[in-house]
């Protein structure tokens, strides 16, 4: 019997170093990648300004990005401020404590910027002044910006409904609905509108076109089916907002895939088996995707045939992507910001916006970047290529003297 203990409690131990060993490999697979110096930058990044709407604390995914409308910035913080910048200079040009637990934002069109709370309240503020014309209650919990039309602002809740209030008093207009599974991630795509249709994808991986007047389906288009056994294997979220370029929809969703829809009838053009829970961004001939175990990819833009992936940021959380100039950006967990090269996918600049995670997507806008990261910091940045700069910083060349006139004796 002693022998027996004693080869059983052999075994257990070799089975916990066993258990012990793969844990450390996991966690190892799982480990942010480390960062290679970067001795030879083909870019230099400058930060042009810098300001804050405070909220830092725990490390929620909330939907706090950044509005634009015209040269005003606009950006709400978790602790309850939403202030407006100029875009250039970074001036403040108001600043409004709503004394709530902001989660979505911030939503911005014609004279009105809206956000969303945890328990289901929507303020609209005069975009001019940031005077709060009203605030109602929905219900479920806001986790991404408000869209704001003309006549209308369309909220996403995370019960699988959007609803449409009326942009003068917020009283509700329509409600349209997916069914969503019982396990999710936590985050909602913001909804987009063009035209005079609300688009917005859900957590059951299907995307959905309503009409902004009615609440009416124009389509619905399953981009992301689930599969496998169990819950887990089956989520199939898309919690980024879509992509709407002329005709054509991006979209990506977690643990599905990327795809280009026609705008007029939800069509699927083309689709490719991609990860992700951060969003897509598009430029003339290529879709840019950040994965979600940190990959960013390029895509063929009519065809989703794959351009080039590059792994070197891998389980950094990495944002989603956002084109400037001749290049793609991404932001990650620790605040830094990623400048790629679009032809070749080369890493070509980074700069750092503080230490905090910028989970929420970067705006591009005239070759400059602006970025909140979750502590409610905003920065605004640009990238210069290192050439074009020291040439710049050349003194010019003394002309040549002319030659002597002919002729004389």
């Amino acid at each position: 019997m002693k022998k027996f203990t004693l080869l059983l409690l052999a075994a257990m131990l070799a089975l916990s170093a066993c258990k012990s060993n793969e844990d450390k490999k996991k966690k190892k697979l799982d480990e942010p990648a480390k960062l290679v110096d970067l001795k030879n930058p083909t870019l230099q990044i400058q930060k042009v300004w810098s300001a804050s709407v405070g909220g830092g604390g725990k490390k929620l995914r909330l939907g706090l990005g950044l509005g634009l409308s015209g040269d005003h910035l606009f950006a709400a913080g978790r602790d309850g401020e939403v202030a407006a910048f100029d875009l250039k200079t970074g001036k403040e040009l108001w600043r409004t404590k709503t004394k709530l637990e902001l989660t979505g934002g911030t939503g911005v069109g014609g004279d009105l910027v809206a956000v969303g709370t945890g328990d289901g309240q929507v303020i609209a503020l005069a975009a001019d002044t940031g005077v709060e014309r009203w605030r109602v209650e929905v219900k479920g919990e806001i986790l991404s910006a408000p869209a704001v039309a003309d006549q209308e602002v369309v909220v996403r809740t995370v019960d699988g409904k959007l609803r449409a209030l009326a942009i003068a008093d917020g009283h509700e207009l329509w409600i349209a609905e997916q069914q969503i599974p019982r396990l999710t991630l936590r985050g909602l795509a913001t909804p987009v509108v063009t035209h005079d249709t609300v688009i917005s994808g859900f957590d059951n991986g299907r995307v959905l076109a309503v009409n902004l007047m009615d609440g009416a389906t124009v389509w619905e288009s399953p981009v992301s089916p689930s599969h496998g056994r169990t819950e887990l294997e089956r989520l199939n979220d898309i919690d980024a907002a879509v992509k709407v370029v002329g005709e054509e929809i991006f979209v990506a969703g977690f643990q599905g895939r990327a795809a280009m829809l026609a705008l007029d009838s939800g069509q699927i053009w083309w689709t490719r088996d991609l990860s992700s829970y951060r969003g897509v961004d598009v430029d003339d001939d290529q879709v840019y995707v950040s994965t979600s175990i940190g990959e960013l990819v390029a895509l063929k833009r009519r065809t989703g045939t794959e351009v080039w992936r590059n792994d070197s940021l891998k389980n950094r959380s990495l944002s989603a992507p956002a084109v400037v100039g001749d290049y793609v950006t991404v932001a990650d967990l620790d605040g830094y910001v990623h400048w790629f090269d679009r032809a070749t996918g080369t890493l070509a600049g980074r700069a750092k916006t503080g230490g905090d995670r910028v989970t929420n997507t970067p705006l591009a806008v005239d070759g400059m970047l602006y970025l909140i990261n979750d502590a409610g910091g905003i920065t605004a940045m640009r990238g210069q290529p290192v050439a074009a700069r020291a040439a710049k910083s050349q003194p010019a060349a003394p002309a040549a003297e002319a030659p002597p006139a002919p002729g004389g004796g």
